[in-house]
């Protein structure tokens, strides 16, 4: 389980595999060991061995098709969180590092000393994106601000900006979106009480919602 709390930037070794699977390799700056789970830009992955004074992780073939773990080469930023422990305060949201699909950077605004981003999903999370609900950009615990058709914008404050990869995105880059955990299991509770399994927003106004 993760927060959404990036720890650090790091830094990828190499990225050697396909398809099939791959193997990642980062220069971890943080204390981790064997078996622990960190997330990679999101992408909950185990630390399976360490060589060469870096840190390396094995990714299976689902892993590489559904994430952007597939674009990584030798010299890309990641964003960087070790699962948390459970004496830690719980500041984000609930991650799991269970990535649901893959979207990209639509635009990129400053506005002020912050930034507007936004960012087009796929047809399959569109109805999990719920203004001023939760979701995880590369990991990121962020607030959804805006939902359009199948887009959504959130305000990225100075900090974030400057301790995420945010500051790297350029328009057109692939990122790794998860989903509220919660809003999934209240949606597919009603698709399992409810007389319609094609649950829409009109749907439950017209059941009382």
């Amino acid at each position: 389980m993760f927060t959404g709390l990036i720890e650090s930037v790091c830094t990828v070794s190499s990225a050697s595999g396909g398809s099939k699977g791959m193997k990642l390799q980062l220069k971890l700056d943080k204390e981790a060991k064997t078996g622990d789970s960190i997330a990679i830009n999101g992408v909950c992955l185990t630390v399976s061995r360490f060589a060469s004074g870096a840190t390396e992780f094995d990714v299976s073939g689902e892993t590489v098709a559904k994430t952007n773990i597939k674009n990584l080469r030798s010299g890309s930023p990641v964003n960087i969180e070790r699962a948390m422990s459970v004496n830690d305060r719980f500041g984000g949201h609930f991650v799991q590092g269970h990535i649901d699909s893959t979207g990209k950077v639509k635009k990129i605004e400053k506005k002020g000393d912050f930034w507007q981003f936004t960012f087009e999903g796929s047809e399959d999370i569109k109805e999990l994106l719920i203004p001023k609900g939760s979701i995880a950009v590369d990991g990121v615990s962020l607030t959804i601000a805006e939902v359009g058709d199948k887009s959504f914008s959130t305000a990225i404050i100075p900090t974030t900006f400057e301790n995420t990869i945010f500051k790297y995105y350029k328009i057109g880059d692939s990122v790794n979106l998860e989903t509220d955990i919660l809003c999934r299991i209240v949606r597919k509770q009603l698709e399992n009480i409810l007389p319609s399994k094609n649950l829409t927003i009109d749907k439950l106004k017209n059941l009382g919602f």
